[in-house]
């Protein structure tokens, strides 16, 4: 719904200024929020750039409140900031040193109220953060990890509250951007272009949905009214062995710009991502151990205000792929390895009026165009033997896949009704579709002595086709009571052609603090979230059929071949089996998660933060093999796997000076379920052999870790930001000739994982005249791996190898420097 005929205004009520410190350095990373009557319970919220500028487009004319706080410096509150239809106000805001906190625990840099904020507040990371971390790679996705509960698998997956990334979901400025047909965080957006990362466990609001797992939110920068250009990491890496240049490791070059197109009218930001990376995995001789990756992300925003109450986004997404020799470790060669290669678009528009009593009617558009491919490096067949693979990967897979989707809500105007209520109704529209195909080629089981003991064979190539549509519909309410209490309370409906028809979500979340003083906070909540159905499951009998036989020592066959026929059984709330007909599977899976919370500013300086959650997820589809006496063998998805999972956190938060801030996380979990999910068995590459499947630890449980991070200002004007990441081994599980389990599911574990890394960064200017003298520099050193800890990837878990519980794939110490231009 989009508002294209409001009459255009003669003026744009734009608010702007800037942050600096009592000396007057500008103060880069400062977060400012504006709220008003009007705004949501959060407001705006914006932060400072490298000259510590800020600005507020498109307010309605309306008394604000401007909010701003910076790490080390007390945050600073001014009213009665007057936007008229004629003009706005330039504010200065000086933040004086020597914060007191009186913030929730988490990688957060905002002071909240509890009467404006949710009930369940997301875990928030700011650009400045993003960019002085020694992040693994300079994307989004590597800093999720920071955030407690959050969980980097060695395949590359990540894990929310227990559940991998396909049950989650990933928004960009409220729309959904994943692969429509798994729901992988496969789409990147420039790490430039980020404002802000939020995580929640969570999210009791009723306008969320579809995902069982965790809410990863992205929210990008708006578009400048005044021109700014940035040049990142432009100089190549080389690749240096044995004291010579061999070559260049990696090539990241970034490049963002924005400003206006049309003054008081149109803005503009583009920001570009290059990557040509050449990764080297331990445990394989070079020049044969490295994972080649080329591709580039660009993100463009168009920002369109027709008045003071009428403002339109319009983003291009565009984002393609290739990654050759994708999932090579010390057990798996090049020539036994994987290409994935991707490509798309996605294009959308967000059109958001404020009408004159208050109320907020926001419109969202989005289209996504996603293809992906998969392929081994030849035509032989695979083999897996007792110390690795060899041969070529036995699957080649295609898909083509688009998304439409169209969101509208409404939060109405601020009422009082025995306290306040701020109340929000919405819907939203979601159509996908894919057409793909699948060919696998034989894949053989190799005794130590080479021998066959078995084979799988696959029938013919399989053209794979899947849709759905789903609609839902939700109410929520933020109920302030009074300065110290406030309740989110919602329900959501949906419905999915391909999954369950009519599902009810309803959530409700709690904050209070007693006392006036603010500095003990209690939260509480509990919800249900349904998830969306993968389209992989709506074609999951169109597979190619599985075909099992077994050798003995000489060769010769032992018993009949083993024919799997793909059947699809949903078992219902009565324990009834039923075979649906077509795609439509009756069920969604859906997740319970409750919890408790406890922040306490222990002194001005520290504030601690406790906490636990349970999360249960049900009906998730799960396949297994299946040998019946007397019946057919069948290759059998069933909706009747689960999980569960229990987290007890405790956070610290340490700002011992100006200079200093230390953040210390522990977190004890559990996280047990199924492990034939769908997802587990087809993503991102097909499992040449499907074991049965087994209720057992994951594959993310990891009892015991401790994320530490901090940021220390030191001579000469340098930022140190060191990284402790120390946790329990991840599980694994011993396995035999036939790739059977040995005893108990990843009942054995990895030694315990240590990483120490640093960044040290530094921002300079050229005393010379000219070019140079106009612009900032940034240089950064990154050491990854300090302490030069093992940690090792891979484990020889086949009890037929002689070298059986070995562990390869050590890791080094990294270094990698980069070089910024600000213009």
């Amino acid at each position: 719904m989009l508002f294209m005929g409001t009459p255009l205004f003669p003026a744009t009520q734009t608010l702007q200024g800037d942050v600096r410190d009592e000396k007057g350095a500008p103060i880069a990373g400062a977060v400012c929020t504006l709220t008003d009557r009007v705004l949501s319970p959060r407001g705006l919220t914006v932060t400072t750039g490298e000259d510590g500028e800020f600005q507020f487009t498109g307010l309605v004319p309306s008394t604000y409140e401007l909010t701003c706080a910076a790490v080390t410096y007390q945050p600073v509150v001014k009213g009665g900031l007057e936007v008229t239809e004629s003009q706005a106000p330039t504010v200065d805001v000086v933040l004086p040193p020597e914060v007191i906190v009186r913030e929730k625990v988490e990688i957060r840099e905002k002071a909240p109220s509890v009467t404006q904020e949710a009930t369940a507040p997301p875990a928030t990371l700011s650009a400045p953060l993003l960019r002085t971390l020694p992040l693994t790679e300079q994307k989004f996705k590597a800093a999720l990890p920071l955030v407690p509960g959050v969980v980097r698998t060695p395949d590359g997956k990540m894990n929310i509250k227990g559940q991998v990334e396909t049950q989650g979901m990933l928004l960009v400025d409220s729309a959904e951007t994943v692969d429509p047909v798994t729901g992988s965080f496969a789409i990147e957006v420039p790490i430039d272009a980020v404002e802000s990362l939020e995580v929640q466990k969570t999210a009791y609001q009723a306008e969320y949905g579809r995902f069982s797992g965790g809410l990863t939110s992205v929210h990008t920068k708006a578009p400048s009214s005044q021109w700014h250009y940035e040049v990142n990491d432009f100089i190549p890496t080389p690749r240096i062995k044995s004291g010579h240049l061999v070559g260049i490791a990696d090539n990241k070059p970034r490049l963002s710009f924005t400003g206006p197109l049309w003054t008081n009218k149109l803005n503009f930001s583009e920001s570009f991502t290059y990557d040509l990376l050449k990764q080297p995995v331990r445990g394989l001789p070079w020049p044969d151990n490295e994972i080649k990756t080329e591709g580039f992300n660009s993100f463009t925003n168009f920002q369109y205000i027709f008045s003071a109450q009428h403002l339109l986004t319009a983003t291009v997404n565009i984002f393609p792929l290739r990654r050759q020799f994708a999932d090579i470790n010390s057990l798996v060669p090049q020539s036994a390895s994987t290409d994935y290669g991707q490509k798309g678009y996605s294009v959308g528009f967000n059109d958001q009026y404020v009408l004159k009593s208050g109320g907020v009617l926001t419109a969202l558009a989005r289209f996504t165009r996603f293809s992906s491919n998969a392929h081994g490096q030849g035509p032989e067949d695979m083999l897996i033997t007792p110390d690795g693979r060899g041969g070529n990967f036995f699957n080649t897979w295609n898909r083509t896949s688009h998304q439409e989707e169209f969101l509208e809500s409404y939060q109405f105007p601020q009422r009082h009704v025995l306290g306040r209520h701020i109340f929000k109704i919405g819907g939203d529209f979601e159509h996908r579709s894919y057409d793909g195909s699948s060919i696998s080629r034989p894949v053989q089981l190799l005794r130590e002595d080479g021998t066959l003991a078995g084979q799988v064979d696959f029938s013919a190539p399989a053209s794979l086709h899947a849709d759905d549509t789903e609609g839902a519909a939700y109410f929520q309410d933020h109920w302030i009571f009074n300065d110290q209490l406030a309740l989110d309370a919602g329900l959501r409906y949906s419905g999915q052609t391909i999954g369950e028809p009519a599902a009810f979500s309803p959530r409700v979340g709690m904050v209070y603090s007693p006392g006036h003083s603010g500095r003990t906070i209690f939260r509480a909540g509990v919800g249900i979230f349904n998830d969306r159905v993968p389209l992989l499951a709506g074609d999951f009998t169109k597979n190619p059929m599985r075909t099992l036989r077994f050798f003995d020592a000489l060769g010769q066959p032992t018993g009949d071949p083993l024919v799997f026929q793909n059947v699809y059984v949903r078992v219902n709330e009565k324990g009834q089996h039923i075979i649906p007909p077509g795609n439509d599977l009756g069920s969604t899976p859906y997740n319970l998660t409750w919890n408790l919370e406890l922040n306490r500013e222990i002194l001005p300086h520290i504030v601690a933060r406790f906490s636990y959650l349970s999360s249960r997820t049900f009906a998730q589809f799960v396949v297994s093999p299946l040998v019946t006496p007397g019946s057919e063998p069948i290759l059998l998805m069933t909706n009747t796997g689960g999980s569960r999972y229990h987290e007890l956190e405790t956070t610290l938060r340490v700002r011992a000076s100006q200079r200093a801030d230390v953040n210390f996380s522990y977190v004890y979990s559990l996280a047990r379920g199924d492990l034939n999910t769908l997802t587990s068995i087809y993503v991102p590459f097909e499992q040449p052999v499907i074991r049965p499947n087994f209720y057992a630890d994951l594959p993310s449980n990891i009892p015991h870790r401790v994320v530490t991070w901090g940021r220390f200002r030191l001579p000469w004007e340098v930022t140190a930001s060191p990284l402790l990441d120390v946790h329990t081994g991840f599980p694994y599980s011993a396995i035999d000739v036939l790739q059977n389990y040995v005893g108990g599911p990843n009942s054995r574990r990895f030694p315990t994982f240590l990483s120490a890394d640093l960044q040290l960064t530094k921002d300079f200017e050229f005393p010379l005249g000219g070019w140079l003298k106009k612009h900032k520099f940034r240089g950064s050193l990154r050491i990854y791996n300090l302490t030069n800890h093992s940690n090792p990837r891979d484990v020889l878990a086949n009890v037929a190898s002689p070298n059986f519980g070995q562990f390869l794939g050590f890791q080094h110490r990294l270094f990698d420097v980069g070089f910024d231009i600000i213009y």
